[in-house]
């Protein structure tokens, strides 16, 4: 890995395209490394959790309304849409931009959290759209999502958006540009702008995880992949983009992030150096917020040791500032202790979590978050006496390169109203790749299985899983099975209409 040194320029200063980290995104994407076999098997991994989400969430209004948007842009070439014949095609972007969505609403995939934080399979939507309408190949498809791992994890390892208040799509819009870049084989200088078009069309602020959370928290990731596909469209007719991105005197580091004082340091493979970020990213056993994983897995070990939860009189979880300021009592948000909150809201309130998960001894994707759930007067009362607090040494260990150390979660202090005090602690989600039960090909499986069961035909569960775990065989032409289908009635009672539907 390379480690690239990232300012702001003054225009006078004449940054060289060369040196500007939008060529050497573009460098990377563009080098046709060999991707190593448990980099394709990962791949494999989150295409099938990326449709197990994604099933789960078929029906519900939001994916309902990117779905029926789409459906007003077919296309003979095209892309299929989860839960649609593979016969009916859309226009790429739309696909991404519905496909996105899906994979997106329940908050249930992968992640990778460094300087900041990212749902990198959210890359394989856009990618996989491009791959179906473009005819290309299981291997191609391979290569392109290596790529849009590859960019977005190395952009989230040197780069924090979430300090000035940038939502992290910001990284997602240029990785999936890349990840288009190494599936079309494009050449460097046309990469090189689609990816600065893509940084500026994608930059949006993080009030959409802020306050009052609504349904725009599944469309945004969705909408930076569809915003890609047009700026990769547009930069093969010959069209540019503001140059350069990052590092311009009015760019993204003068004005929207540290200012022209900021020093950053973005790692990037080496010329010939394979791409293996994937394998750094873990995904989700529980529907909630990433930093809640290891906290749900906690409060079922103390769950028997506590007993009654009414018994309880004050429960204090220590933690880093990131969990402390955006999902817990930090982030100041009185929605995050609101029992009429939203699903999206709930999601990012790490004291609802802790004493649903506490009561329950788990979770739920669905029935954890129903109306009749969060307003249970007993919850709520266990829920308003959970508060966070920040601790230095889980923030260090947040940041901490070495795997060792790395942790995303907390030690809980739980006093009871009979005097005696409980402490434990957990590092790690139980199935992440260090944790106590790592994910392997038979937890995406089971996962799939699981949120899809009545959902998807057991037939058509086998078929699609048959087409993921065979995908380094794919011929070209051939990447339109990567799809399911459920019938009419599973798509729920949405079906929403707008300024596309106007006849």
């Amino acid at each position: 890995m390379i480690t690239h040194d990232l300012r702001s320029h003054k225009s006078a200063e004449h940054l060289p395209r060369a040196a500007q980290l939008a060529w050497k995104i573009a460098e990377v994407a563009a080098d046709p490394v060999t991707v190593e076999p448990a980099v394709t098997e990962m791949i494999i991994n989150r295409i099938i959790d990326n449709a197990a989400v994604a099933a789960a969430a078929v029906a519900r209004r939001p994916v309902a309304s990117a779905r029926a948007q789409s459906l007003c842009h077919p296309f003979k070439k095209g892309a299929t849409l989860f839960g649609m014949p593979h016969g009916t095609r859309v226009s790429p972007e739309w696909a991404a931009w519905a496909n996105g969505t899906a994979v997106r609403e329940l908050d249930f995939h992968d992640t990778f959290l460094a300087a900041d934080y990212s749902h990198p399979g959210d890359n394989i939507p856009p990618v996989l759209a491009v791959a179906q309408h473009t005819g290309k190949s299981g291997a191609d498809l391979i290569r392109g999502i290596a790529t849009g791992y590859e960019i977005q994890v190395n952009l989230v390892r040197g780069i924090c958006l979430h300090a000035h208040k940038i939502d992290h799509i910001a990284h997602l819009g240029p990785s999936a540009a890349a990840g288009l870049g190494t599936l079309l084989n494009l050449p460097v200088d046309t990469i090189y702008q689609a990816v600065q078009q893509a940084l500026h069309v994608t930059t949006t602020t993080r009030q959409s995880r802020k306050g009052e959370i609504s349904s725009w928290k599944a469309f945004a990731p969705a909408f930076a992949g569809k915003m890609a596909i047009e700026a990769v469209d547009r930069v093969m007719r010959g069209e540019g983009a503001p140059s350069p991105a990052w590092e311009g005197e009015d760019g993204f580091i003068a004005w929207l992030l540290g200012g022209p004082d900021a020093r950053y340091q973005v790692p990037l493979p080496s010329e010939g150096e394979a791409k293996r970020a994937i394998l750094d990213t873990y995904t989700k056993e529980h529907s909630a917020e990433y930093q809640s994983q290891a906290l749900i897995d906690l409060a079922r070990r103390m769950g028997p040791e506590i007993g009654d939860p009414a018994g309880i009189d004050s429960i204090v979880i220590h933690t880093s500032h990131h969990t402390h300021h955006v999902i817990g009592t930090g982030a100041n948000d009185p929605q995050k202790m609101d029992p009429n909150a939203s699903r999206e809201t709930l999601d990012h309130s790490i004291m609802y979590i802790f004493a649903v998960a506490l009561e329950d001894r788990g979770w739920h994707h669905e029935t954890s978050y129903t109306p009749e759930r969060s307003a249970r007067p007993e919850t709520v009362a266990l829920w308003h006496k959970i508060s966070t607090v920040e601790d230095p040494e889980w923030t260090r260990r947040y940041h901490a390169q070495d795997p060792k150390e790395k942790a995303f979660g907390g030690r809980v202090v739980v006093t009871l109203k009979d005097g005696r005090i409980l402490t434990d602690e957990l590092a790690l989600a139980d199935a992440h790749p260090a944790g106590a039960r790592p994910f392997r090909r038979g937890n995406y499986i089971r996962k799939f299985l699981t949120l899809s069961d009545g959902i998807i035909a057991p037939g058509e569960q086998q078929r699609f899983l048959d087409a993921a775990e065979n995908l380094a065989d794919l011929p070209a032409d051939g990447l339109g099975i990567l799809n399911f289908t459920v019938d009419p009635g599973r798509l729920g009672s949405h079906r929403p209409h707008g300024i596309f539907d106007w006849t």
